[in-house]
């Protein structure tokens, strides 16, 4: 299996509290080029103590090779993998007692297009989405309709406008592909906001984690 599985074997970084116990677990989704550190150092800016963060790392620091927009088999079997390394941490936090619906999933660019879609494939109430600069993947012009219902999950999509690799249209389209599934979306456009993410949408995503993760 992990011969036709790219990141199978994907190295794994972990931090914050113990998964067993915690009041909530963070899975952190680097992009392209970055790294599970990078992405733990985000992680650490958003999160409560008591929450654990997990942060896989791609092989060969991308999780697939095209861009986001290009037609999905190109970015075979690559896509396939990645979205199967996130389910398979899903599935750890609630085998340790993390419900899903106290999981986060939180990724910046690729990584934040690879949340999104995860979360539109396999949809269900999760703790929240916080998507730095994504949206979901296909090409132009894609039906970005997905089956089921995410039950009221909050969703932070936020971006900047003109970005070189996430058009603000598509970010548009996908809140509003998730909106029709059932989450309550923030979407927050940050006009003229380099390919990064800023101290404010740090503080978008802390307040939002914490009124989901934390709730009584």
């Amino acid at each position: 299996m992990a011969g036709d599985d790219p990141h199978f074997e994907a190295e794994i970084l972990t931090a914050g509290a113990q998964l067993r116990g915690a009041t909530g677990a963070m899975l952190l989704l680097h992009g392209r080029g970055g790294s599970a550190a990078d992405i733990m150092g985000l992680g650490r800016e958003i999160a409560l103590p008591e929450i654990a963060l997990i942060a896989p790392e791609a092989e060969g620091n991308t999780w697939y090779p095209y861009s986001f927009l290009a037609p999905i088999a190109q970015n075979e079997p690559w896509l396939s993998s990645a979205l199967r390394l996130i389910e398979r941490l899903v599935r750890r936090c609630v085998a340790e007692g993390v419900a899903a619906e106290r999981v986060v999933l939180c990724g910046f660019s690729q990584g934040a297009c690879l949340a999104t879609e995860f979360v539109a494939r396999h949809p269900r109430r999760y703790g929240a989405l916080i998507a730095f600069t994504g949206g979901m993947i296909g090409p132009p012009g894609s039906d970005l309709r997905h089956e089921g219902k995410l039950n009221g999950m909050q969703a932070l999509l936020s971006s900047g406008d003109p970005d070189p690799h996430v058009p603000w249209a598509r970010v548009e389209e996908s809140a509003a592909a998730l909106e029709a599934m059932g989450a309550a979306v923030e979407l927050s456009r940050w006009p003229g906001r380099p390919h990064t993410v800023l101290p404010q949408e740090v503080a978008l995503a802390r307040e939002m984690v914490a009124g989901t993760v934390h709730k009584s």
